[in-house]
């Protein structure tokens, strides 16, 4: 009898492995000392309109589990009992970010009022079609990305030495190079535990691949310079940058 293959976890991380380079260039570029600081606030006003999606799409994730559950689907109990876990985990995260941004000299408004940016409405609301359209289990995809391209342990000193920034604006950083490690076991550890098809991993790996590439495309906006202001009297940019 041959041996067992790679488990499902296995795969999905090496696929994310293979295909991060881009990411990883663009946490690197963001995180550069030079001029952190309004950065560092857009950064945290974009997270913000990232994770108060979070919660909102498990809970919705965790209806249709429990739906597909009492038709006999046998993803869907261990799913909703993930999910369900997960929420009470990840619940008051975005008021995390509201105090930070204050507390880094912006106004919570600068994340509440603006539409949120094209590249974050298609990281979230690809997974809203698919939980509504298609599977929930598609979710573990995105939730595999977010926890395992988190903020790195050592990131907060480096953005405190680069900003001057108190600790009272880094908790959301600080909690979630803590925290985001064990949440990625215990996903990794649900999915090896999920009798998958193949079929259903492929499902899985798409929407980490989507959301790896959203994530790695919201960076590379955040990693450029804040442009400057224009000259007094000089009028609005263009809405699409382009000089007029």
């Amino acid at each position: 009898m041959s041996a067992a293959g790679p488990s499902s976890s296995a795969r999905l991380r090496v696929t994310l492995r293979l295909l991060d380079g881009g990411l990883r260039t663009a946490l690197e570029h963001m995180w550069r000392p030079e001029d952190l600081l309004p950065r560092y606030r857009d950064y945290l006003c974009t997270m913000h309109t990232v994770i108060r999606a979070s919660v909102p799409l498990m809970l919705r994730a965790l209806e249709r589990a429990k739906a597909l559950d009492a038709c006999g689907d046998p993803l869907a109990g261990p799913l909703a009992a993930y999910l369900q876990e997960h929420v009470r985990e990840e619940e008051g995260h975005d008021a995390w970010l509201l105090e930070d941004i204050r507390a880094a000299g912006a106004l919570p408004g600068q994340a509440l009022v603006p539409m949120p940016s094209p590249l974050v409405a298609a990281l979230a609301g690809s997974h809203y079609y698919w939980i509504e359209h298609h599977h929930p289990v598609v979710l573990l995809g995105y939730i595999a990305v977010l926890e395992g391209y988190a903020p790195a342990p050592g990131l907060t000193s480096r953005i405190a030495a680069a900003t001057g920034l108190p600790d009272a604006a880094l908790r959301t950083v600080r909690e979630h190079a803590a925290l985001d490690t064990g949440h990625l076991d215990e996903l990794y550890a649900l999915l090896d535990r999920l009798p998958l098809t193949r079929r259903q991993e492929s499902d899985v790996t798409v929407g980490a691949l989507h959301s790896l590439d959203a994530l790695t495309r919201i960076f590379v906006r955040l990693g450029r310079s804040v442009p400057a202001p224009p000259p007094r009297g000089a009028g609005s940019p263009s809405p699409t940058g382009v000089t007029r």
